[in-house]
């Protein structure tokens, strides 16, 4: 009977966060994954997503229920590496923490999910249905593998599906979307003692974005679960020196949408605000740089129940159930799917750890989870 012992799930995880999967370089992640599921006679295929950016998928079992697990493969940024404890792509263990970038976001979840597939289907113990592994590409940074994925049909048969992002103790079953903007303004440069030589391009932007804030964040639309949508100028561009009309000007938008208030509603809205400002003499420019939808799922499942029960035996934990405002590869996983789908996010780390300095997974969550998913699929194809 094939069991993987605690020094081998702790190996296999150090393996993949010296991986510097940072934003890029997912294939070494599948490749790597690719050969472990080799060794255990699981086919699984890689699929390309740009020439350098990859997805990698895996199957056991056959027909019905197919559960879908997901998890993604690139991590972001360590920041200033000085200002880490340790090494952030050497796995140090201190206090019963695993430190390391990706560890909680979200690699642990990840390797939990191949080895449990691995150890049931060595074990004989998948007796029915299917379980289709999806390691994607670029979760970070526009979702561009899990939108491949979509468009390629790996969903079309899915009847569940949950993402390990870190989460122990609350299964998200709903989150908004996100939308990202680049807005160019665009003038004429002249000398600041003489500014109607020129058009400043800062003027009509600064009003353009007052305008959507105004709109956006003003709204009283609100969802039950998700509330209220939310936009957020974050980046703004302009000049390049104090005695000069700027001709350009630039920022970027991220607005965090619900059902009420959608994407394609907020697209238009931006879009119809610029002209407006264009019909005023304004030179406005709108490029849609990420759009994804929001999830919005009952989060009433055979899945979620189970899970709850899971989560109190393994982790001693009464899970929560609700709704988030970050945003997972379920947005394109699931973008025809309905309210009814069984969906959720639930995996080891901590939600407050995604992107930190020293980030780190707790030991034990670690183990757990690879318990509560291998019991998981067993209760969901028995």
């Amino acid at each position: 009977m094939k069991q993987f012992t605690e020094e081998e799930k702790i190996q296999i995880l150090s393996d993949l966060i010296a991986i510097r999967s940072v934003n890029e370089n997912e294939i070494e992640v599948a490749n790597y994954l690719k050969d472990l599921f080799a060794v255990y006679d699981i086919e699984s295929k890689i699929v390309p997503v740009t020439d350098t950016r990859v997805n990698l998928i895996a199957e056991i079992g056959s027909g019905s229920p197919v559960i879908g697990v997901s998890g993604h493969m690139d991590v972001v940024s360590p920041g200033d590496e000085s200002e880490w404890t340790s090494d952030p792509f050497t796995l140090t263990e201190r206090d019963g923490k695993l430190y390391g970038r990706g560890t909680n976001d979200m690699k642990a979840g990840l390797v939990n999910l191949a080895l449990v597939m691995i150890e049931l289907k060595e074990n004989n113990q998948l007796t029915n249905g299917t379980v289709r592994f999806m390691a994607t590409t670029g979760e970070e940074v526009g979702g561009a593998g899990s939108k491949k994925l979509y468009e390629e049909g790996y969903m079309d048969d899915v009847d569940y599906l949950w993402v390990a992002e870190p989460s122990p103790d609350t299964i998200i079953y709903s989150h908004k979307g996100s939308l990202n903007f680049r807005i160019t303004s665009i003038g004429e440069a002249a000398h600041s003692s003489m500014p109607d030589q020129g058009y400043n391009a800062i003027n009509p932007l600064m009003a353009y974005l007052l305008e959507l804030d105004e709109k956006l964040n003003g709204d009283d639309r609100k969802n039950d679960v998700l509330d209220q949508l939310v936009m957020s100028t974050t980046i703004f561009n302009a000049g390049n020196q104090v005695n000069s009309v700027p001709e350009k000007a630039e920022a970027e938008i991220n607005v965090r949408t619900i059902p009420e208030f959608d994407n394609d509603e907020v697209i238009d809205l931006f879009h119809t605000t610029a002209d407006k400002y264009n019909q005023e003499g304004a030179n406005i420019e709108v490029e849609v740089t990420m759009s994804l939808p929001s999830v919005f799922t009952s989060g009433q499942s055979d899945m979620v129940d189970l899970t709850k029960d899971l989560g109190k035996k393994y982790l001693d934990l009464d899970i929560a159930v609700k709704g988030s405002p970050g945003v997972t590869d379920g947005s394109n996983l699931l973008r025809d799917k309905d309210e009814t789908f069984p969906f959720m996010m639930f995996g080891p780390g901590e939600t407050k750890m995604a992107h930190k300095t020293d980030e780190y997974v707790y030991k034990d969550y670690y183990f757990a989870f690879f318990d509560i998913y291998k019991e998981l699929i067993l209760g969901l194809t028995k």
